[in-house]
């Protein structure tokens, strides 16, 4: 349970950087109530498989933002941990070993995939921008690189 609040909080932070870097750009809207926008809650990653179980012992949590350039590929790799996160700028596709693919848009939360080989896609022509979130535990990678796997 108290994992579940952690998990909560740090998406209601991430909302909050995303809006707050996004009204920097934009004629500031007055703001009278608190008005919570639920984004994702889902039991399954992207491709419909189901996650699996909380790791036992102390959990040990991280935020990762990445950036993409337009058009360039990451390597393949698998994440043995389970992961969300949301898109705040561009597009971005996910694209599995067997060929699934989910496209992502800015403002869309992304459940990946857990221990299943994937890399992310930047086909568009703009920079795109990902906050991750990982539920992990120390000492465990969050990602695994496969660099046998020709990109």
């Amino acid at each position: 349970m108290i994992l579940l609040i952690i998990v909560a909080a740090i998406l209601l932070a991430a909302v909050i950087l995303i809006l707050a870097n996004r009204r920097k750009k934009e004629k500031p809207m007055p703001v009278t109530t608190v008005k919570p926008v639920e984004l994702i809650r889902t039991d399954r990653s992207w491709d419909g498989a189901e996650l699996p179980d909380y790791p036992q012992g102390r959990p040990e949590l991280a935020a990762v933002r990445i950036e993409f350039p337009a058009g360039q590929k990451l390597g393949w790799h698998h994440h043995p941990v389970m992961n969300y996160g949301i898109l705040t700028q561009g597009e971005l596709t996910i694209v599995s070993r067997d060929g699934q693919e989910k496209t992502v848009h800015a403002g869309e939360a992304l459940v990946e995939m857990v221990d299943t080989i994937h890399r992310g896609e930047n086909r568009g022509t703009a920079p795109a921008v990902l906050y991750m979130f990982y539920i992990s535990q120390e000492g465990l990678p969050i990602t695994v690189q496969h660099p046998e796997i020709p990109v």
